[in-house]
Order: structure tokens, then sequence, then C-alpha cells
């Protein structure tokens, strides 16, 4: 497979680069992504949400009043569920939400999301991406020449001025090679990806 590699300054073709077909030109395994984001999602999930049960919340030793004779309902505790300050019925406990996903599987997920990306039209590729200044209004102004708005950029090479420019605008990502995810993908229109992290995506998925 041929792609484009555009200069981020010029927007000008420089050359073509082979790619291995079976990282960028699968079949998009719909199931597969999904099952794969999912597990990601709730991976990312605290799951610290913790209540306290009509046994763990403090008081309620002694019994409110007499069994017979008063002409109340019946009470054992007043810490019973149905009292104020009382324990919680059903009490949510920390757990844990992560769903197993071998490697294979988040391999696959990884090459059916490029093959689409590149299929419809959404990856491109550039040399390298840099600007000389830590300024937002740079970036913008790149990013602007190139017809990108709503993008991920990810890159083999964060720099400091790319990443200072960057952490301000809510419709830019930004992301390392090595920290690419299937969420991050799909959660923005385009991907902008730098030569070299094609390279690495070919060598770690092939």
């Amino acid at each position: 497979m041929q792609l484009d590699v555009v200069c981020s300054n010029t927007q000008k073709v420089l050359s073509q680069l082979s790619f291995n077909d079976a990282v960028f030109g699968a079949e998009f395994n719909e199931s597969l992504v999904h099952q794969v984001v999912v597990a990601t999602n709730a991976a990312a999930r605290q799951g610290t949400k913790a209540q306290k049960t009509r046994a763990e919340v403090s008081g309620g030793g002694k019994k409110p009043w007499n069994q017979k004779g008063t002409g109340r309902a019946r009470a054992g505790s007043s810490r019973s569920p149905l009292w104020r300050k009382g324990g919680v019925i059903f009490a949510a406990k920390p757990r844990d939400f992560t769903q197993k996903v071998n490697k294979k599987m988040y391999a696959g997920a990884m090459v059916s999301i490029l093959s689409n990306l590149v299929s419809t039209g959404r990856l491109s590729v550039v040399d390298s991406l840099d600007i000389a200044r830590p300024k937002t209004r740079d970036l913008v102004a790149l990013l602007a020449r190139m017809g990108l708005k709503d993008v991920l950029i990810v890159t083999d090479n964060i720099s400091e001025n790319l990443y200072l420019a960057s952490r301000n605008l809510y419709t830019v990502g930004l992301c390392g090679v090595h920290d690419v995810d299937p969420v991050s993908l799909l959660a923005y229109e385009k991907i902008l990806v730098t030569s070299g992290a094609m390279k690495h995506f070919e060598e770690s998925l092939s």
C-alpha cells in the first residue's frame, strides 16, 4: 500500500511510502473493535464507589423503643435502611471493571481501526510535526493550513513546544505512538500521523 507523505509546512506531497497491507489494508472487524473499545472504557473506570450497609453504619445498637405498647411500628435499630442516617440496602462496594483482552485481540482491533481510517481518508501522514514556539495560535494556524480542526496528532516524538501549544485546544489531541489506544483513534474526525509513528505501527502490529 502506497501512502502520500505530506510536508506539514507547505502541504505538498514529499514522497510516497509503502506500508504493509496486513496492517493498513485489512477488513474492518466491527464486533472485535466494539469488544476492545468497551473493554478499554471499562478499564478506565475507577470502581472506587463505596457505601455502608446497616451493619457498617455507626450507632444503632439500642432498640429505639419497646416492641409492643407504643402504637408505633416495630423497630430494632435506628440504622435501618428505612431510617434517616441508616445504612444502604444493596450497598455499592469497590470493584474492578477490567475485562480480559489478549494481545492478539487488541492488535487485531488496532489493525481494523487503522485500516478503516486509511480507507475512509481520515488518516494523513506527515514527515514530521513541530512548531518553533509554544504558542497555541501557531499550532491552530498550522492545522488550518492543512484543513484540520477536530484532529488527533500521533507522533513518535512529542516536543515541549508542541505539547504546550496543544494542551488548551479541546478539539485537538496529542498522543505518543506508544500511548495511542482504540478509543482515542475513534474519538476524532481526523488522525494526523508522522511517518515515524507509521513505521512503529507497522513494526508492532505486523
